[in-house]
């Protein structure tokens, strides 16, 4: 059975509730989820999944230093991840905090991997934003999210 890893760094707690809740999604879509905090999670450990979320508050525009360590560690098994399923998730203190920008400096990563992105014509195009703590949107957002790459990925993996 496919198997996506969803990987993030939180300092308040606001970016965990969304790696949950984009998990919830995954599993109702019918494949198997880990979650995992950054710090928990080794370049070696991209390599066991078909599926790769993964999710960090804004700072200075980009995604944390955190986050940034595990993709610059992944270098060396650089062609290893490409046709996995890729996807990326943000939170920021405000309106125009960086979202954005911060979700295209992950899936820049993604993309020189090799991995496959699936934007959403509906709601978040580039990936799950939130302002401050995950509200009713952003929660829905998040389930659609992880049923959306569970799709994916059952069709990529077989």
């Amino acid at each position: 059975m496919p198997k996506v890893l969803v990987v993030y760094y939180s300092r308040t707690g606001n970016t965990e509730k969304m790696a949950n809740l984009i998990a919830e999604g995954i599993k109702a879509g019918g494949v198997d989820v880990d979650v995992k905090r950054v710090e928990q999670t080794t370049p070696e450990d991209l390599l066991n999944y078909d599926g790769i979320v993964a999710g960090s508050p804004t700072y200075y525009g980009s995604m944390a230093w955190e986050l940034k360590k595990l993709f610059d560690e992944s270098v060396r098994y650089h062609g290893r991840l490409d046709g996995k399923v890729g996807a990326a998730f943000s939170s920021a203190a405000n309106i125009g905090g960086g979202n954005e920008t911060t979700i295209l400096d992950i899936l820049n990563a993604m993309l020189i991997h090799g991995m496959i992105i699936q934007g959403d014509p509906q709601g978040d195009h580039y990936g799950r934003v939130s302002i401050n703590a995950p509200d009713q949107r952003v929660e829905s957002q998040c389930r659609r999210m992880g049923q959306r790459i569970a799709e994916l990925v059952k069709k990529v993996a077989g």
